[in-house]
């Protein structure tokens, strides 16, 4: 028997904030006196986000009386479906900006590699679930979990949604440590990715991360090999990466690569998104200029105000107090849903709601961090805040699996 009781109200509650603090800053986006610069279509994404929120409340509420088994049970068939609907995405979808990522369901704008990020937890979890007498160092378990992840990066690739995949790709390593990964191998899968980070700003940049790591690694796992191949693997990524810079990324990806290292150098062109971003940002000061009275929000210096940067309309019109407390409501979010996954017995659901709290983390550390300049503009949306649909809706239902099996965690606490 479910008790109310048992329901994670806090985690609702964080929801409900989140998605508070999103419509606001949409609709002084959008709504504002910024909407005489903005066409139409723009203006109602106000309405659309409400209709959306509409929707996934809906949803939320409905996927609370559903057995936590049938996530398991339907996780290889929805897994399925996803990727047949990306597949055709590709070949047949609407074409926004230059990659096809939306498919027209029922008359609704649907992205399907927002619903394949779900299916794509749903479907590891119940894969290394079903392994658990395995161990996770097994190649063939460890490839085939990999390639879970890889056949959706691959074809989400393909719709030019590099940022989605990006975050896919990041559950990888999260995956395969939870599941019984030994720390300096763990650590050894994403250090292409730091690596990579650092060599972007220079290579003496990237040769001192390399060197760090390959320390690190040895000092955790204290097998040659593997220190060895660290070694070699970030000579590999910090050459490949200065190769790539020079000789075989596009002028206009070249281009934002520079902006983010040195904006200043073109300031009317690659650089304006991230100056223009930093300056909102900065111009808050503590208390923020007031609601729809930012200047780089209203004027339409920020680009896509709504989602890319709808950090940096909170920053400028709230200030600091109004940024920080945004950081505040995804912090404690987070620490919900690992405090969820702790106190969880079954490991299809500890491992589902690590997870999608780490995709959540995912989207918020690249989002915050393309609209402060810590890292390259990526286009990944900000949970819950940003104007987008399909997004928000995935990530609600995520959300809402992950309090169904919380709910249920008494009667889904023995593993089968």
């Amino acid at each position: 028997m479910i008790n109310s009781k048992d329901f994670s109200w806090s985690a609702l509650l964080l929801w409900g904030l989140l998605t508070i603090a999103g419509l606001i800053a949409i609709y002084s986006a959008t709504q504002g006196p910024v909407s005489q610069f903005l066409p139409g279509y723009i203006q109602g994404n106000f309405s659309r986000q409400i209709m959306w929120i509409s929707i996934s409340l809906v949803a939320l509420i409905g996927i609370q009386f559903v057995s936590p088994r049938l996530f398991q049970g339907v996780a290889y068939i929805f897994y399925g479906l996803c990727i047949i609907l990306a597949i055709v995405t590709v070949f047949t979808g609407i074409e926004v900006g230059g990659g096809r990522r939306w498919l027209s369901i029922f008359g609704l704008r649907v992205q399907i590699s927002e619903l394949l990020k779900l299916a794509t937890v749903l479907a590891v979890a119940n894969y290394l679930t079903h392994r658990r007498d395995l161990s996770v160092n097994n190649l063939k378990t460890a490839l085939t979990t990999v390639m879970i992840i890889l056949v959706p990066v691959v074809i989400i690739i393909m719709q030019n949604d590099t940022g989605t995949a990006l975050v896919l790709l990041a559950l990888i390593p999260v995956v395969l440590f939870w599941s019984g990964l030994p720390y300096g191998l763990s650590l050894f899968i994403i250090s292409p990715a730091i690596i990579g980070y650092f060599s972007v700003i220079s290579m003496l940049w990237g040769a001192i991360a390399a060197l760090i790591l390959t320390i690190a690694i040895f000092v955790l796992h204290k097998r040659l090999w593997l220190s060895v191949s660290a070694a070699l693997l970030g000579l590999v990524v910090v050459i490949g990466t200065e190769v790539a810079l020079q000789q075989i990324l596009q002028p206009h990806q070249r281009a934002r690569i520079e902006a983010f290292v040195n904006p200043t150098l073109d300031p009317q062109g690659a650089g304006w998104n991230v100056l223009q971003a930093k300056t909102a940002i900065g111009s808050g000061g503590i208390y923020g200029k007031g609601f729809m009275e930012g200047t780089q929000t209203q004027l339409r210096f920020l680009p896509e105000q709504w989602t890319d940067f709808v950090y940096c309309v909170v920053g400028e019109e709230f200030g600091f107090i109004g940024a920080s407390t945004l950081l505040i409501l995804y912090a404690l979010l987070f620490l919900k849903l690992l405090s969820m996954a702790g106190n969880h017995k079954h490991p299809f659901a500890q491992l589902v709601i690590v997870c999608v709290t780490f995709i959540y983390f995912t989207h918020f550390v690249v989002n915050i961090g393309s609209a402060t300049a810590v890292l390259p503009i990526m286009g990944v949306p900000l949970p819950f805040v940003s104007y987008g649909g399909s997004a928000f809706l995935a990530n609600t239902l995520m959300l809402a699996i992950c309090l169904n099996l919380d709910l249920n965690k008494r009667s889904f606490s023995i593993y089968r």
